[in-house]
């Protein structure tokens, strides 16, 4: 099986210096690639002179993270892609379990372990092991409720997952090109999500293999802000209006608004003006392309078991639950 590992830049010179030098050490198993997106900070000169070995791809604007990658893609031949964030440092030997999987054909999508870089005692937030929706489309992990994070106890083994971290997201190249890849609309944040929820819907079965572990440093490319407040409640929203079975769509959808709402007077009750009009802007591009968005829907019926959690802010917030095994 051909595998390459394949990261994603924009003006990451000092994350790729940081980090490419345990990702050239442990990925003797698989052909190294580089897409940038334009970057205007030397990193394709930085990988010229110090890792030649490492194949490039440039395109010719920032396409941002989901376009990046399907365009970087078409040019990249393999049968296993791992897409990989340059802010992650795998471990030694992380790359034969997971490939072990795909070769006996036990899963189509999957992601490592993957604990904080800066705590490496505790999960990431960005996947820990292995991703989940609630009815409402808000995400949770095995390791990660909102942003409560557990210490790594081997408490979790390798078990089916809904959804796998873009920040170290494998998949067969068949099962890539057969979903269109990711939706370039989302630009960046929950892209992958969504790309998994297609997948279900299709078929597909997602993993966590808890015998291969990274590190992730976490928000490198888009820290806390507003912006992400408004890719995170525009990208759900639209989420769930491709993926949600017709039958819930309507009652799903309006109480994800609704919660939406509270989340907003929420930012506005404490001071932070920013956000609250960010989670208006989010809604206000739903509605303008609501019907666009519903055309998205796959015309296969969709499953109806995509969560098994009902509702993770009522569990979180108010019974004040924090760990994934009190759900």
């Amino acid at each position: 099986m051909k595998l390459a590992v394949v990261l994603l830049n924009w003006n990451g010179k000092a994350l790729l210096e940081r980090f490419l030098p345990a990702v050239v050490a442990h990925s003797k198993e698989a052909e190294l690639w580089v897409i940038d997106n334009a970057s205007t900070d030397d990193s394709c000169a930085f990988l010229d002179e110090h890792y030649p070995q490492i194949k490039q791809v440039v395109l010719d604007e920032n396409y941002g993270f989901a376009k990046g990658y399907n365009e970087g893609l078409k040019q990249i031949d393999a049968d296993l892609y791992c897409l990989l964030n340059n802010d992650v440092a795998p471990t030694k030997n992380w790359l034969p379990p997971i490939m072990t999987a795909f070769e006996n054909n036990t899963t189509d999508i999957a992601q490592p372990k993957i604990l904080s870089h800066t705590t490496p005692d505790r999960f990431d937030y960005a996947g820990a092991a292995g991703g989940f929706i609630d009815r409402y489309g808000f995400p949770y992990c095995r390791g990660r409720l909102f942003d409560h994070l557990e210490s790594d106890q081997d408490q979790y083994t390798t078990s089916e997952c809904f959804w796998a971290s873009g920040a170290c997201f494998f998949i067969r190249s068949s099962t890539w090109k057969s979903l269109g890849g990711f939706d370039e609309d989302f630009f960046m944040h929950q892209e992958e999500i969504d790309l998994c929820w297609r997948a279900f819907n299709a078929g597909c079965t997602t993993h966590c293999i808890t015998t291969s572990t990274v590190h992730h440093l976490g928000a490198a490319s888009l820290k806390p802000s507003p912006q992400k407040t408004f890719f995170n409640h525009r990208n759900s929203l639209w989420m769930l209006l491709k993926n949600v079975p017709t039958k819930q769509l309507f009652p799903v959808v309006f109480s994800r608004m609704v919660l939406d709402g509270l989340a907003a007077f929420r930012y506005l009750s404490q001071g932070n003006l920013m956000s609250f009009f960010m989670v208006l802007k989010a809604h206000v591009q739903v509605y303008a392309k609501l019907f666009y968005t519903l055309k998205k829907r796959n015309s296969t019926a969709k499953k109806k078991a995509y969560f098994q959690h009902k509702n993770l802010p009522w569990t979180f917030f108010i019974l004040r639950k924090r760990k994934f095994s009190q759900l």
